[in-house]
């Protein structure tokens, strides 16, 4: 369930409890849901009640009480805790189904839209920035953007006085092009002086755009080896019961070549359009056991969870160089992992195949989402 859809939810549950006599109010419009502050838990939390208590004339927790049992008999919400004056605290999750299964089915149906919620909605946020600013303009599109996503509004304007001055780019950022360009500006911090080299342009490990757009590449080239293979993701337990062949696996951080791709092309994701380029780290289980498995889907899941508050966060705090970090975030956490999602050897695809490839492929969903956001391309083959 997408912030969106669970802020629907809430307002679905006060509709309920309306419709019934509990209470006497007038359904709100929206009901904004943020990740729980200090003293709360779960997924995400709500001050409804707190807004509620007021016009319906009860105690704000009288009126958390109420909405509580509604929003707990609600399909995709595990618990509903109460905490403080009265917020709600809720959690996500459905009878059976871990969190990581629950995460990844949410980012694969909403798609590029997965962290959009309604935060910012009906507000026009001003950005007033420096005639002649090149590093300003492009901040100021790409945070549009992400505002947007917030469902709110930016208005950028030329005048003083000015709200958002990043320290400006030393030379033109042009003959980068237009995709490196725009990641020079603004992967740093607006108070940090952006480098405009021609490093964001080389293929290796030590360029983050690189990675984050490779990461995107690898998870779109597994889907279509996992094609070829004959099988396609489901949501699901990333573990295998038996053990991992270690005759297949190599040391943790060895690196990959187009001659180890040329080795073992079903292990990779790879195709004739997508290889691995030298200096591109191969990060995989040491141990041949699939609990090692864990240590890296979690680390994957973690990043591709926080990244509804982070989307939200870059919009509120005007800071796009955010959402940069975060992909990295997330890239460098998938590419640890897709080394283990294809079938190796004689292995036949498996459930825990599947659950990678749909790990893999919600990763790749968040990084494209993330990419057009900043207004970089985010290429199937690199």
């Amino acid at each position: 369930m997408t912030p969106v859809e669970l802020s629907h939810t809430v307002l679905r549950a006060v509709r309920r409890a309306v419709d019934e006599g509990e209470l006497s109010v007038a359904v709100p419009v929206r009901a904004v849901v943020t990740p729980p502050g200090p003293g709360g838990c779960g997924d995400y939390a709500t001050n409804i009640a707190l807004q509620l208590a007021r016009p319906a004339g009860r105690a704000p927790l009288d009126v958390a009480q109420i909405l509580r049992q509604h929003l707990a008999a609600t399909d995709g919400i595990a618990d509903v805790t109460l905490t403080g004056p009265g917020f709600l605290n809720i959690s996500l999750g459905e009878a059976g189904v871990s969190a990581e299964v629950a995460l990844v089915r949410d980012i694969l149906r909403a798609g590029a839209a997965y962290g959009h919620s309604d935060v910012l909605a009906g507000e026009i946020v001003e950005l007033r920035i420096p005639y002649d600013d090149v590093r300003a303009e492009v901040v100021a599109d790409a945070l549009g953007r992400i505002i947007a996503s917030q469902d709110g509004r930016a208005a950028v304007e030329h005048r003083e006085p000015v709200n958002l001055r990043p320290v400006p780019a030393p030379e033109d950022p042009a003959p980068l092009g237009p995709d490196a360009a725009r990641w020079a500006l603004l992967h740093p911090a607006a108070h940090d002086r952006p480098r405009i080299t021609a490093d964001h342009l080389v293929q290796r490990e030590s360029n983050p755009l690189f990675r984050v757009r490779y990461a995107h590449a690898r998870t779109r080239a597994l889907s279509r080896n996992a094609a070829d293979l004959g099988f396609t993701s489901e949501p699901g337990d990333t573990r295998d019961s038996e053990a991992i062949d270690a005759r297949h696996l190599e040391p943790c951080g060895s690196p990959h070549t187009d001659a180890d791709a040329d080795a073992d092309a079903n292990a990779e994701a790879v195709d004739s359009g997508h290889r691995a380029p030298s200096g591109i780290p191969r990060p995989e289980a040491c141990s041949p056991r699939h609990s090692d498995i864990t240590s890296l889907v979690t680390p994957l899941v973690t990043a591709l969870a926080d990244h509804s508050r982070i989307l939200t966060t870059a919009a509120t705090r005007r800071s796009p160089d955010r959402l940069t970090r975060q992909l990295v975030t997330v890239a460098d956490a998938a590419l640890a992992l897709l080394p283990t999602v294809l079938p190796r050897g004689d292995e036949k695809p498996s459930a825990a195949h599947r659950a990678r490839l749909a790990l893999a492929e919600a990763a790749g969903t968040v990084l494209a989402g993330g990419l057009s956001l900043l207004g970089i391309d985010a290429p199937d083959h690199l």
